[in-house]
């Protein structure tokens, strides 16, 4: 006979050990708890057979544990019995039955009296569980032998109907691969499309924000002026912030994948979404704290949740509440999704939901159902671009008046090494700008952004030179003219200005030069990856910087 665990409460331990002796007959396991957070907890950790309780305890009386002990779904028809050093009025004994106590003892106790109560019930809580087995066992054999007879009658129905169930999920998985094809192509369309109006678009920024900034310098003392200057810039700067969410689409940001612990990194990010959200939309996650790392550029992660947050927010226009899950991915996987281990991130609203033909535009760029002056349309396109470029994929499901779900599939980091304790690494000398007029070479095949450069470079006190493509700067050196820096665009035609820097960097290997992009475009221009880079459009200030380090030889040559 197995004993089963009876818990003891009371908060006298001389009482406690009373109840021991009486009961150790019983070859019972008596698990003792001298408070009602020590009986949660044994509870918690334990299948209980039977409990005995104090009426009279300090913190928290008997009758206000078996009251919380009944709301736990596992212990709503557990026995348990009232112990009670006090004689109890017939009021207190219908309030205990009232509470979910089955039984009473009070003093004087009399021990066969409690060994026999107890005795009868964990008797009755092995009797009920061993019934519970049996049924068990019994209905699965029950089970076993109805799906032996209905598989004998089924296999013949399956003969039958296999010809054509082949033929249409043939038909069926060529019409899902043709409609994802289509999509595909459709989405690789817009991303190369949507990346070269980025990039156009940051050479017409780069050159409208060096030349406001330059001109605000210039300005005299007038107050309207000034405000005029500073809104065109930060309306410029917005701009920035919008090709910077097309480039996530188009798959041309520069990531820095590593492995991200996502528990943490949802803690950390998680009051700066409860405002994005506002008060009145509860947010609720399922993250497990044991999550496999994952292998993604962890603030292009926080930016994508914010997105996803802030369109769960204008769905919940009355309210309602947001759902995070991270779970291991292993079924149900996006059709195109390489092999490997991943993890599926969902964002949950209960909100209006999107219907069939919304929900396959969804992450187009600049598409969106939300009013005039609510929303850029580039939310879920920056998602989509994040998850394909770290090499997942996206899932949005929604259903008219019940809500969304996205979900994020990002790869797992296979090798990861947990974080060591930061070092402080010792303070860096400050760089010293240049003390003379540097003679520049700038090269870009775009006038506007050339001549906003130029600006920049002449107001720093600088001697630039303007060259509009490769192959014009390779005939300024070959005409025997020299310079103490080259910055070039990267993206020309013709000759890219990673082929020009090599080119050069073979002739002049002490020459430095910084390559300039409207996007990130480096990764198969191999032994370039310690150059000087800056990203379009750049300010007066940045490149600056850009130069002193490149001069100050804190950039080491390829």
């Amino acid at each position: 006979m197995n004993p089963v665990n009876i818990l003891l409460v009371d908060d006298q331990p001389a009482k406690l050990l009373s109840y021991e002796v009486i009961l150790e007959e019983l070859d019972e396991n008596l698990i003792k708890a001298q408070s009602a957070r020590e009986a949660f907890e044994h509870l918690l950790r334990t299948e209980i057979a039977v409990i005995l309780v104090d009426v009279c305890m300090p913190e928290q009386d008997g009758f206000e544990l078996v009251s919380m002990i009944r709301q736990h779904p596992r212990y709503q028809n557990t026995p348990i019995i009232f112990v009670s050093a006090v004689m109890l009025a017939e009021p207190d004994r219908l309030r205990g039955y009232a509470v979910g106590a089955v039984d009473y003892v009070s003093v004087p106790i009399v021990p066969e009296v409690l060994r026999a109560k107890v005795r009868v019930f964990a008797d009755l809580y092995r009797k009920t569980r061993e019934l519970e087995r049996l049924n068990a066992e019994l209905e699965a054999r029950v089970h076993q032998r109805t799906a032996e007879l209905e598989a004998s009658a089924a296999q013949l129905r399956e003969l039958n109907e296999e010809l054509e169930h082949r033929i249409d999920q043939r038909t069926r998985e060529r019409e899902e691969a043709l409609a994802q094809l289509f999509e595909a192509q459709k989405l690789d369309t817009i991303g190369h499309l949507t990346g070269g109006v980025a990039h156009d678009f940051n050479n017409l920024l780069m050159a409208v924000l060096g030349s406001l900034n330059l001109l605000k310098k210039r300005l005299p003392a007038d107050e309207r002026s000034e405000r005029l200057v500073t809104n065109a810039i930060q309306a410029a700067e917005r701009g920035t912030a919008l090709t910077q969410r097309l480039l996530a689409f188009a798959r041309r940001q520069e990531l820095k994948p590593q492995a991200v612990d996502f528990f943490r990194l949802f803690e950390n990010v998680e009051d700066l979404l409860a405002k994005a959200v506002g008060p009145r939309i509860e947010i609720r996650k399922s993250i497990p704290a044991d999550l496999a790392p994952l292998l993604v550029d962890s603030n292009q992660l926080e930016l994508a949740l914010l997105n996803l947050f802030v369109n769960a927010r204008d769905a919940l226009e009355s309210g309602g509440a947001v759902t995070v899950a991270a779970a291991a991915a292993e079924d149900d996987r996006p059709a195109g999704l390489a092999g490997g281990n991943y993890i599926r991130i969902s964002v949950s609203d209960d909100g209006e939901g999107m219907d069939e033909a919304t929900v396959s535009r969804a992450a187009e760029p600049f598409f969106t159902t939300k009013g005039v002056g609510k929303g850029t349309g580039l939310g879920l396109s920056m998602v989509h671009g994040l998850a394909a470029q770290s090499g997942g994929s996206i899932q949005i499901s929604s259903v008219r008046g019940k809500g969304t779900t996205v979900s994020l599939w990002l790869p797992v980091a296979e090798t990861f090494v947990k974080a060591q304790p930061a070092v402080e690494p010792p303070a860096a000398e400050p760089l010293k700008p240049a003390s003379r007029p540097l003679a520049i070479l700038v090269v870009d095949d775009d006038a506007l952004v050339r001549t906003g450069t130029v600006a920049m470079l002449e107001d720093l006190g600088h001697l630039p030179q303007e060259a509009s493509s490769a192959s014009q700067a390779l005939e300024f050196f070959a005409d025997g003219q020299g310079c103490d820096l080259v910055i070039t665009d990267h993206a020309m035609p013709g000759m890219t200005g990673a082929e020009l820097a090599r080119h050069l960097r073979a002739s002049f290997p002490g020459l430095p030069i910084i390559l300039a992009s409207g996007y990130a475009e480096f990764s198969e221009d191999h032994g370039l990856g310690r150059m000087l880079r800056m990203k379009k459009p750049f300010t007066q200030e940045q490149l600056q910087t850009a130069m002193d380090q490149a001069l100050s030889g804190k950039v080491a040559a390829a």
